[in-house]
């Protein structure tokens, strides 16, 4: 009884040795008599009961990595406190496993060093303005040290750039400075844009009234032609029918009555002006002019 205990002991010992199921996105080392044998993959897997041994264990994922935050000095010699993160991920567990006592804390000292370096080759401003290109920088140099030691780099993010608080005070200050003067200039703009605007509605304004006035100029002298040109036909009109009246048979008789007739209401009107007596020079031609019309309306019954 003893001896088939015995036997089952040693048959489960020997199974959960020869017999590892590894885990979807992990690798598992082997070493066969303390030399690296093979890399287990996802699945069920067989091994030599004490002779092969699992050395290492590693996870495929990615693999986030918190560096821890460090002081770094600026090119215009200002201190600064970065804090970032980095992303990995084991491509190789052969030489993750071999390559590097511990890839972990060699992939955090590499990111902090080349972090300093880096920012220490630019201004404080510039640090706040390119943070992608310190992030690709810092991917770079760790990329290609990695490679021996059998894991990727991805990328890197900064989460937080700490300045001195004389520092952030100053610039605080600045960005005020800043703010209140572009304020400045966008009233002094407006102010300019609002003296355009009102000069250039007087102009066009002037202009209108000016056009308006010429055109009533205008409108007026075609009115006024209109009428001289009116009275003018209106004159003709009446010339020509006296004209045709005169033609008339007894009409030149008329003319010669009607002439007669304004001549004596002229003499008396004359005769009337400031309670004087005006005589004229030659009275011949007054009864000349009396003795004419009084032989045409003589003549003018007996032409009827």
């Amino acid at each position: 009884m003893e001896i088939a205990i015995v036997i089952v002991v040693i048959a489960v010992i020997f199974i959960s040795r020869a017999i590892k199921v590894v885990p979807q996105q992990h690798a598992w080392v082997v070493e066969r008599l303390g030399r690296y044998h093979a890399t287990l993959t996802p699945g069920l897997n067989f091994l030599v009961p004490f002779v092969d041994r699992l050395a290492y264990k590693h996870s495929l994922k990615e693999i986030p990595l918190d560096v821890p935050s460090q002081v770094c000095i600026t090119r215009d010699n200002t201190q600064l406190t970065v804090d970032g993160i980095l992303y990995f991920q084991v491509t190789d567990p052969m030489r993750a496993s071999y390559g590097s006592s511990n890839y972990i804390i060699a992939i955090t000292q590499l990111a902090q060093t080349t972090l300093r370096s880096v920012i220490g080759k630019m201004e404080l401003d510039k640090t706040f303005e390119e943070r992608a290109v310190i992030n690709g920088a810092v991917v770079s140099a760790l990329d290609e040290a990695a490679l021996n030691w059998g894991v990727k780099v991805l990328r890197y993010e900064i989460k937080d750039l700490t300045p001195p608080a004389a520092i952030l005070h100053s610039m605080q200050a600045q960005i005020t400075a800043e703010r209140e003067k572009r304020a400045l200039i966008a009233a002094s703009e407006g102010r300019r844009q609002e003296q355009i605007n009102i000069a250039t509605g007087e102009r066009e304004a002037f202009i209108a009234r000016s056009e308006g006035e010429k055109q009533a100029e205008i409108n007026k002298a075609q009115g006024e032609a209109a009428a001289i040109t009116a009275v003018a036909d209106a004159t003709a009109g009446a010339i020509r029918k006296i004209a045709e009246a005169i033609r008339e048979p007894g009409g030149e008789q008329a003319v010669q009555l009607k002439v007669a007739e304004k001549a004596v209401e002229a003499y008396a009107q004359l005769a009337q002006k400031n309670n004087t007596m005006i005589v004229p020079g030659n009275m011949t031609e007054v009864s000349a002019l009396i003795g004419t019309a009084m032989t045409l309306m003589k003549e003018r019954p007996a032409a009827r």
